[in-house]
């Protein structure tokens, strides 16, 4: 391998969830090879951990024109245009058959987590001769062997869902939070099926103001109906529920409007009890269950439970890059020069503007954080833009610069995601495409 030139390396793209499957059909497409590192044991093994949850936007939105033409070839069935997804239909009608066109699965390794990316013979600190080297990706597979991956260029579009922000206030974990750990569910509890004996008849508290939070609520509403001696507690940060509830019946997405319109009717009908201004200090684990304690409104707030739901949103997982030279946004942790357009503070998915290429690079050139890891901690990413972003970023792979600087994003007029990100404490919302949300 030290006597292949940089340009004759393939592009690494890792994770197989619909960004990265993306990626690889537009490098495809586009003469270069890819090869696919996807830690778990099947693409899409992300949206996997939600695939009871229906999405929000129909499939006219969920499928990406390259791997359209993949599947196509196939002899592929698309579904219809306007029907809504489940997570696992997501992925048995769209991700798997992707995975197995002959284009995708030859170069697709699971089971493959990578540990860190570096640039191949320098450490971050050396800068001669840099932007001659290639990358070296190392992974570990199942069994546990170690292997480096050679790559002209890295796409990681390995997302974010599996680093929920801690429960704690400022972005900290809560004291005795990691020694809790047997009582905090994930954002997407399958409450009515799999793992409904946690719940049932149980004390459950809900942390969060996002979309995933919404979708559990309201489940454990219709568990509590069936076993009463369910209880539904449900807290967030900040002053206003206003912005989970949405627009309503005039929500461009019609499905996530009436999520909200029956969240609401719930609070105001007493099906849960909602606390405002909770700042959750500490977790206790107790002979009776946990206990949570901080504040309310600077009061003492003090509850027990018997599981608590983490539906706090996510952030990027940035170890593995240490040795890579990032240029991230200081308030969002995006590429910086993406990072003004999708602070959530000033931006809601409806009004971020179409990007690509060049405001998704990096100090060290060939390197791309795509998809839901390229908006860092921003609530506000949508899946059609992580498939503009892949295919202006595959085309200047190519050379074709012209191609990646025209960048569009076909959507509603309305835009498809909450039109009022003011309310306060937007970090207790998930990306308008993370789960339940796209």
């Amino acid at each position: 391998m030290k006597n292949v030139s940089r340009a004759e390396l393939p592009v690494v793209v890792i994770g197989a969830g619909p960004i990265g499957l993306a990626a690889a059909a537009h490098l495809v497409e586009r003469g270069l090879d890819p090869i696919i590192l996807e830690s778990g044991d099947q693409a899409g093994d992300a949206v996997a951990q939600w695939g009871h949850v229906r999405l929000f936007s129909p499939w006219r939105y969920n499928v990406d024109e390259a791997a359209r033409k993949l599947l196509t070839r196939t002899g592929w069935a698309e579904p219809d245009a306007d029907e809504l997804p489940t997570g696992a239909e997501f992925i048995a009608d769209y991700l798997l058959p992707l995975a197995e066109t002959p284009e995708i699965a030859s170069r697709l390794r699971r089971n493959t987590r990578v540990l860190a990316v570096a640039r191949d013979g320098a450490d971050l600190t050396r800068s001669l001769g840099r932007e001659r080297r290639g990358y070296r990706v190392r992974t570990i597979n199942q069994d546990g062997r170690v292997e480096d991956v050679l790559a002209r260029a890295v796409i990681d579009a390995s997302g974010t869902f599996a680093n929920s922000n801690p429960l704690g206030v400022g972005g900290l974990p809560a004291v005795g939070e990691q020694d809790s750990s047997d009582f905090i569910s994930g954002p997407l509890p399958e409450v009515l099926g799999a793992d409904r004996a946690a719940f049932a008849g149980k004390r459950s508290l809900v942390v969060g103001m996002g979309h995933s939070a919404a979708n559990t609520l309201l489940a454990l509403i219709d568990l509590a109906a069936a076993e009463p001696t369910t209880q539904v507690t449900w807290v967030i940060r900040g002053g206003s529920a206003r912005r989970l509830f949405g627009g309503g019946e005039d929500d461009a997405l019609p499905a996530r409007g009436h999520l909200g319109i029956k969240l609401q009717q719930a609070v105001e009908n007493g099906q849960l009890t909602l606390v405002k201004r909770v700042s959750i200090e500490q977790l206790t684990p107790t002979s009776g269950g946990l206990l949570v304690t901080g504040t309310e409104r600077e009061e003492a707030f003090e509850v027990e439970v018997d599981v608590v739901v983490n539906a706090t949103g996510f952030r990027p997982n940035l170890e593995m890059l240490r040795e890579i030279r990032l240029d991230l946004d200081p308030v969002v942790e995006a590429p910086s020069g993406l990072g003004e357009l999708i602070d959530p503070n000033h931006h809601s998915c409806g009004t971020v503007s179409p990007h690509g290429e060049r405001l998704l690079r990096h100090p060290d050139d060939g390197f791309y954080l795509a998809g839901m890891k390229s908006y860092g901690r921003a609530p506000t990413f949508l899946l059609a833009t992580g498939y503009e972003q892949v295919r202006s970023i595959a085309a200047a792979l190519a050379g074709d610069q012209e191609a990646a600087d025209l960048v569009h994003l076909d959507l509603p007029e309305t835009g498809v995601c909450s039109s009022d990100l003011q309310d306060e404490d937007q970090s207790e919302a998930e990306s308008c495409c993370a789960p339940a949300t796209c």
